[in-house]
């Protein structure tokens, strides 16, 4: 609004504005719809891990925008104004976005000694890592998480439609998510490979380490250091036991011993997503950043504005015109809208919608201007 006022001088209202929004993101859906499937040589043109990777993000909205358990809460637990919340004490003012993207990359094999070197915090950039390659990213607030895998699926499945390249699902963890992925891996008839994220996981294995060592201690980062060579070569389970065997014999109290139960449980329960060996092996990527800075540059630096709180039609605007723009397909997707929008607003209103073809002028003879100077 700001940029429209500075270089046309005319101010749109606020409201007008967020209808203008809603109308140019009505045709997402459509677009997407109309893309074809990739014919066989097209999709050998491509690189051969295919990925999908799905998150949830929180977007704070109006309260008659939150979701039925959220708004309930809302309204049994209201946030007393200056209020500063308690560590763990919830604002319930958020509804929960999925976002998805689906791309190509080339299969870089490393070894576990690659891994750790790069998780240093100074080390050489690798020349030859791999990057992300026709990647398309959104996200829907108004779209239950199963609506939106299966957008995914689609995208990817209009990407290889004969399944020969090797499909790859990189999650953080969540039963949900991990669940509808499976469904709809089988409903597709994909062989999906399913990979938690590592950086979840070493984030587990620092709170476990903090546990067994005291604050500060040097002695924590070459702790944390061996037993990640050992999940990065396929021993998640010798992990767990040996850091649980390790608060056993410090003889720690239950409170003291949590963080290293909770890093083995956590261990135990993914313990089928942890085989980073075969994955390194295969050239598969182990780490979540794509959905991770989708989830920041697409939903949190837009949506989380000082003040924001939205609606559910505005912000599910904003999100599909910022997947656009993130996924360089505005520019065709406007294209595509402004064609819609000559059929909504011209086409429909003559017969069978089809606008009927200028012939010439059977009364006009001559081909000049109608024009005549006088003096």
């Amino acid at each position: 609004m700001a940029t429209i006022s500075t270089t046309t001088g005319a101010h749109v209202p606020k409201r007008q504005a967020e209808q203008l929004v809603e109308r140019a993101a009505q045709d997402f859906e459509a677009f997407y719809d109309t893309r074809r499937c990739a014919t066989p040589q097209e999709a050998q043109c491509t690189s051969n891990v295919l990925v999908i990777s799905v998150d949830g993000k929180g977007v704070p909205m109006r309260q008659a925008a939150l979701r039925a358990g959220t708004r309930q809460a809302a309204e049994v637990h209201p946030a007393p104004r200056g209020h500063r919340r308690k560590p763990g004490e919830r604002a319930h003012s958020k509804r929960m976005a999925t976002v998805a993207a689906v791309y190509t990359i080339r299969p870089w094999v490393r070894t576990p000694a690659d891994i750790v070197h790069e998780l240093q915090p100074t080390h050489a950039v690798a020349s030859a890592r791999p990057r992300p390659a026709a990647k398309r990213v959104w996200a829907s607030l108004a779209q239950p998480p199963a609506e939106v895998i299966d957008q995914a699926f689609e995208e990817a499945e209009r990407r290889d439609p004969q399944h020969t390249k090797q499909w790859v699902a990189l999650v953080d963890g969540n039963l949900t998510q991990l669940c509808l992925l499976y469904a709809a891996a089988a409903a597709y008839g994909v062989t999906l490979c399913i990979v938690l994220d590592l950086l979840h996981v070493l984030q587990y294995l620092w709170k476990a380490a903090w546990a067994l060592h005291p604050a500060g201690a040097p002695e924590a980062e070459p702790w944390v250091t061996a037993r990640l060579e050992l999940l990065l070569r396929g021993r998640s389970q010798h992990v767990a036991a040996g850091m649980r065997r390790s608060a056993t014999v410090r003889h720690l109290t239950e409170e003291q011993r949590a963080p290293v139960d909770q890093c083995a449980n956590y261990l135990l329960k993914y313990a089928d997503f942890l085989h980073y060996d075969a994955y390194l092996a295969a050239g598969f990527p182990i780490a979540t950043g794509v959905i991770e800075g989708a989830c920041r540059h697409l939903v949190k630096d837009r949506m989380e504005v000082t003040g924001a709180r939205w609606s559910l039609t505005g912000a599910e605007a904003v999100l599909r015109l910022r997947s656009l723009w993130v996924s360089g397909d505005f520019e065709t997707y406007w294209r595509f809208h402004l064609e819609q929008e000559q059929k909504r607003n011209h086409a429909t209103h003559y017969a069978d919608g089809a606008v009927p073809m200028q012939g010439p002028n059977p009364r006009r003879q001559d081909k000049g201007t109608y024009l005549r100077l006088i003096k």
